[in-house]
């Protein structure tokens, strides 16, 4: 029986007689892609290999199985090394290892430094380096000389499995054998060495090299910038153009972040300029690099100039301004922004929403925060990336404190549940959360439950209790937990903690004790103390003692405006008017201005934001008659407000 052929019989066109192409093989190659006779020409061993080479740059599987079966066919791979060599390569670019090693094994009696650095490549690329460090010791007890290509891809493998002590010993290997001074080989030893942060290794590699590429020296000044190195890594950054090499868009990338991260705005606007001047502003990687540089550097107007004139833009330059404005308290835009990107069809990752999730919880944004949490658990985005059973902490802790600080403590406590690992942070937003809102018993049982499942409470924790023990008015067990911080939890009480005492006495009209507390705390009192002392005697009506504390802070914080404010509402209440124009007038020279209220709202439109006085709403009119119709009828029930 005849066997069957991989190549289809060609059939005859009655119109023409001739013969129609043939494609035998899915492979861009020309020379497979017509004959020039009726009868089909055989293939040469160096097409084959050059149509193997071709598949392997294309991952293209089937055709390069095609050709390996027809060489089998045809005696080729016993012809010459380099088609196994070929073939391994293709099967280690198309992610087929198994099918490489097999062929490996199988056919190569000897194998030579081609084949074997061939699989070293291929297992390195297809994350297993560890098997790709196997065979390059086989390949020393076989006594084969690893060679200038070998090292490149098993110092990389090395880097991945941190094989400090196997890259000594590669580094002393390429001394002996006269590669110190190859490129690549170099390059390799220099990245290897900045990963493992062995900064002088690193630098004592690139300087002996007679050759260096821009990688290399990108390499070196990123690799400085990543361990806060600054001054090197500009130091590197001089020298480069000092020897006329010429820059590249990641050059650029790695000296704008090592600007970003020292605040330095002047020579970052300089480097802005090179960009422009090179054309290098088109490229979107540099154009996040200056959005993150202007944003740290605290200019959001250039930030936002530089997102608006990009032609396009992906999920790093939307996280890149929505995080500026995180960073610098506008949390509304940064919402617009975030609405802004979901209808231009970007979707969101997991650093998107963990920017997002601050100004949800700033706003007080619940809708926004529990439809981003819903995204995420469809997604899957709130697992962490090694496992799908373990919880990422730091994203739940994030989820957590948005639900308690939008009001939704049982939502709060339901991600707790919930959390397959917790840390002391959880604990320490659950109880600050029910505290906060006046669940004081709760946050004292969340206390106590974490006590007993062994979670050290630290200083954070004792000012969630603490506060809890204010709003709750548990001012006995406030007293005693806090004596026993120190001796029964070791840690020791600070201003922090003092100051929810005093809060806490202050509410519960003890002013007295607050006011000696403030005075005689082990921890200098600072203005949040006396300011909590002074917001007691405006609770209570207390005008002398109110004096006293307002002449600690405004000797201790003269310019701020909320102790100015308490003050002239407790002369109001006490009805010495003339004493409120004093206040008035001292807030005059001082220059202090009382900063404009601001609040909002969140509907299903979005959130609405307004300080006082405010007119430049859409709806302000109807805003504005549905209020003087609230405050008419507050009048007719004899009700004045307290303004």
């Amino acid at each position: 029986m005849n066997k069957r052929s991989i190549f289809p019989k060609p059939s005859i066109n009655k119109r023409s007689n001739k013969p129609k192409s043939l494609y035998p093989f899915c492979c861009s190659s020309s020379k497979f892609s017509s004959l020039s006779s009726p009868t089909p020409q055989r293939y040469t061993l160096s097409t084959c290999i050059a149509s193997i080479q071709s598949c392997s740059h294309q991952k293209n599987l089937t055709g390069g199985k095609q050709l390996h079966a027809y060489m089998l066919r045809n005696g080729f791979l016993q012809a010459s090394p380099s088609s196994l060599t070929s073939l391994i390569n293709m099967y280690s670019k198309c992610n087929q290892m198994t099918h490489a090693l097999s062929l490996f094994q199988t056919t190569l009696q000897n194998p030579n430094i081609f084949s074997l650095n061939a699989m070293i490549s291929g297992f390195v690329t297809n994350e297993d380096p560890l098997k790709g460090l196997n065979f390059y010791r086989e390949m020393r007890v076989l006594g084969v000389f690893p060679d200038k290509y070998t090292f490149p891809c098993l110092l990389k493998g090395c880097c991945d499995i941190m094989e400090v002590l196997e890259v000594r010993k590669i580094h002393g290997l390429v001394f002996k054998l006269s590669l110190d001074s190859d490129l690549y080989v170099g390059s390799g030893l220099v990245k290897c060495y900045l990963q493992f942060l062995f900064m002088e290794d690193a630098k004592k590699v690139f300087d002996e090299l007679l050759v260096r590429d821009v990688v290399l020296w990108n390499a070196m000044v990123n690799g400085y910038a990543q361990v806060g190195r600054f001054d090197e890594a500009l130091g590197i950054f001089r020298k480069m153009c000092l020897e006329g090499v010429e820059i590249s868009s990641f050059t650029v990338t790695g000296v704008l972040s090592v600007f970003a991260m020292i605040g330095d705005f002047e020579n970052g606007r300089a480097v802005h300029g090179v960009v422009v001047k090179m054309g290098y502003d088109s490229s979107i990687i540099v154009s996040n690099a200056l959005i993150d540089m202007y944003g740290k550097c605290k200019f959001v107007a250039e930030a936002l100039e530089i997102f608006k004139m990009m032609a396009e833009r992906d999920i790093f330059s939307w996280n890149s301004i929505m995080f500026v404005h995180v960073q610098c308290g506008d949390h509304d835009e940064t919402l617009r922004l975030f609405g802004r990107m979901l209808r231009d069809g970007i979707r969101p990752d997991l650093i998107t929403l963990t920017t997002v999730f601050p100004s949800c919880t700033q706003m007080a944004a619940l809708m926004h925060g529990r439809a981003i949490h819903g995204y995420m658990i469809i997604n899957g985005l709130s697992k962490d990336g090694n496992s799908e059973d373990i919880d990422d902490v730091l994203i739940n802790n994030g989820i957590m404190d948005m639900y308690a600080k939008c009001g939704s403590v049982r939502e709060a406590h339901l991600v707790f549940d919930k959390m397959s690992h917790k840390d002391v942070a959880s604990w320490n937003i659950l109880i600050m959360g029910y505290g906060m809102h006046g669940y004081g018993s709760e946050a004292l049982d969340i206390f106590s439950l974490m006590c007993k499942s062994d979670f050290k409470p630290d200083d954070v924790t004792f000012v969630g209790v603490l506060s809890a023990c204010s709003h709750g008015g548990f001012v006995s067990l406030g007293r005693q937990i806090l004596g026993q911080m120190k001796s029964r939890y070791g840690v020791v009480p600070t201003i922090e903690h003092y100051t929810c005492v005093v809060d806490m006495l202050g509410r519960a009209g003890q002013l007295e004790e607050a006011y000696q507390l403030a005075l005689t705390s082990p921890t200098e009192a600072n203005a949040v103390v006396w300011r909590a002392v002074l917001a007691a005697c405006r609770l209570h009506g207390n005008s002398d003692m109110a004096e006293v504390a307002a002449k600690h802070v405004f000797q201790l914080e003269p310019e701020h405006c909320g102790s100015y404010v308490l003050m002239s509402n407790v002369y109001v209440a006490a009805g010495k008017y003339e004493e409120v124009l004093d206040v008035r007038n001292m807030m005059r020279q001082q220059n202090v201005r009382k900063l404009p209220g601001c609040s909002w709202i969140e509907l299903k439109n979005g959130v609405h934001a307004f300080i006082n006085g405010d007119r430049m709403h859409p709806g302000s009119s109807s805003i504005y008659d549905g209020l003087h119709s609230l405050t008419a009828l507050l009048h007719e029930h004899d009700y004045v407000p307290d303004l």
